[in-house]
Parts: C-alpha cells; sequence; structure tokens
C-alpha cells in the first residue's frame, strides 16, 4: 500500500517522514529531561537532523500517563528559543502543544506544524490560530489530559470509536478555519488506551488511512512496547530498551502507508522508512509488470 500523501509546506521525499523527538521538559517518561537545557535541547535537535529526521518535534510539556501541566509561560519559555535556533538554521520544525498562544508564538518563531495531542479539545481558539496561520495541523485522538486520561480507555470497538472520534474532530477544526488539505490525524497510542487497544489499531490502520487524509503514528518506546517484551520475573522493559521493538513498528507502518513516524532514536527508524519504500517500490514495478 502507498499512500503516504503530501502536505503542504514539509518535506515531500516519496516516503514515510520521520519526526525526532526534543523533549524541553525535566520529565518526559522517554529520556529522563536530558535535552531540558535549551543549548542542549537545539544541539539534539541539529543531531537528529543529521542521523535523518525531516523534521524536528519540540515540546515543552510533558504528556506521560500522570503527568501535570505546566504553566503557559513555562512552557514558552522553554520551547519559543529552541523553535528559533533550530528553524533559523533550516529545520523543519514541529511544535508539540496542546496551547494556542504557545502555537501562534512559535509559528512566529519559525515553526512550520503545530502537534496538537488534544486535537484542539484542550484549547478551543488552537484551530482558529492554525487555520489563521496555515500551516500543517496535527489533530490526535485525545479524550483527557495525561493526570486522569486512562480512566477513559474505555471502548467497545476501540478501530471504530477512534476512527470516528477523529473524523468529528477533522470536521470541526475545518469548520473553524483549518484547510483540509493541511490536516494529519494521529490515533494517539498510550493516550487513554491499553496495550491491547494500541495494538488493535495499528492492526487495522486502513481505518485511518482510509479517510484519504495523512497519518502519522507515534508509538516511539511507549509503555505497551515495554509490557510486551517483559523480563522473566515479569518487569516491563525499560523505555530506552524498546528502540528496537519502535524500529519494527515503524518499518510495518511505514509500509502499510503512513505519512510519518514520530520517533526518539532517528537514524535506525530514517533506514527503516527507506527500506519500507524500497519495497514498495519493486512491488509497484513488478505489479507495471
Amino acid at each position: 500500500m502507498t499512500t503516504n500523501h503530501s502536505v503542504p509546506g514539509l518535506p515531500d521525499p516519496g516516503r514515510c517522514l520521520v519526526m525526532g523527538v526534543v523533549n524541553v521538559t525535566p520529565d518526559s517518561f522517554s529520556d529522563g529531561g536530558a535535552w531540558f537545557d535549551g543549548d542542549a535541547a537545539i544541539e539534539h535537535g541539529l543531531q537528529l537532523v543529521a542521523d535523518g529526521a525531516d523534521i524536528v518535534d519540540v515540546g515543552g510539556e510533558s504528556t506521560r500517563p500522570g503527568a501535570q501541566r505546566v504553566s503557559r509561560a513555562e512552557e514558552l519559555r522553554r520551547v519559543i528559543p529552541v523553535v528559533a535556533a533550530l528553524s533559523a538554521e533550516g529545520v523543519h520544525v514541529s511544535v508539540d502543544t496542546m496551547r494556542a498562544e504557545v502555537a501562534e508564538a512559535a509559528i512566529t518563531a519559525g515553526a512550520r506544524l503545530v502537534n496538537d495531542v488534544s486535537g484542539g479539545l484542550a484549547d478551543p481558539a488552537m484551530p482558529r490560530v492554525v487555520g489563521k496561520a496555515g500551516v500543517p495541523y496535527v489533530v490526535m485522538h485525545w479524550r483527557g489530559h495525561s493526570h486522569d486520561m486512562q480512566t477513559r480507555s474505555v471502548y467497545r470497538d476501540v478501530v471504530a470509536e477512534v476512527a470516528d472520534e477523529l473524523r468529528r474532530r477533522a470536521d470541526a477544526v475545518i469548520e473553524e478555519g483549518v484547510d483540509p488539505s493541511l490536516l494529519v490525524l494521529d490515533p494517539g497510542l498510550g493516550f487513554a488506551k491499553r496495550p491491547e487497544h494500541n495494538w488493535a489499531l495499528l492492526a487495522h490502520l486502513d481505518a485511518l488511512l482510509g479517510t484519504g487524509l495523512p497519518v502519522l503514528v507515534g508509538a516511539s518506546r511507549k509503555r505497551f512496547l515495554g509490557r510486551l517484551l517483559t523480563a522473566p520475573d515479569g518487569a516491563p522493559r525499560p523505555f530506552l530498551d524498546c528502540d528496537d521493538a519502535t524500529l519494527a513498528i515503524t518499518a510495518l507502518v511505514a509500509a502499510a502507508g503512513v505519512w510519518c513516524v514520530r520517533v526518539h532514536d532517528v537514524r535506525p527508524n530514517a533506514d527503516a522508512v527507506r527500506v519500507a519504500a524500497a519495497v514498495a517500490r519493486a512491488g509497484a514495478v513488478d505489479t507495471i509488470r
């Protein structure tokens, strides 16, 4: 299946894109504040590009399960200097935020994409800000903030419900002024979802790909991977030791036709999307023959 799509204003290399993560936070689940210092975050972002990232996603607020929100002022302090510095180096920067004011400031500083894990639900002004700016917008499936989202992980049919809720969010933000050609959907793996929900969504990505909109998948180092790869004593594998499992998912979803994967360890994932693209091209040639 080749349905990667292209999004105006962002790279279009004819394969699944790779989005590298820069968490400018002291408490992110995946890297424990390694890039909390602004200079370190900038250096890391540039290294991600050197490793093959097409987009660098800069966020200043942890969305791990149980996380509490930071203030607007603190999020701005963390994010904007990093966005500005990376943008000045020609990097395609995404800002990972649920706040319209942060998104607006980041766009002014050079961000070319807004990645909103709440899909516009946390801040009703977000779709209008994004629509006015005319930048791509990632709408993720979301049912509530991190401190209580796992209590909302109740589904009869997770694939059908996530697809339906995302379609309704897409319609809502388009009504608020977001250009449909700039809209990207994200199933929100790990957000108000138990491991079995995440696996079901990965197994049935066609439900989202069938919408005709580009799809972003963010499985990197998430808890459901560690719970799959338990030690003999039943202990989940640590987050940092789940990169190989992330790589497997990247290869699978890239082959399925997703537009972009969001990952922490860029280089092997950049290799994986290129391998998936080569296989797809070979298959297309065989079909023609």
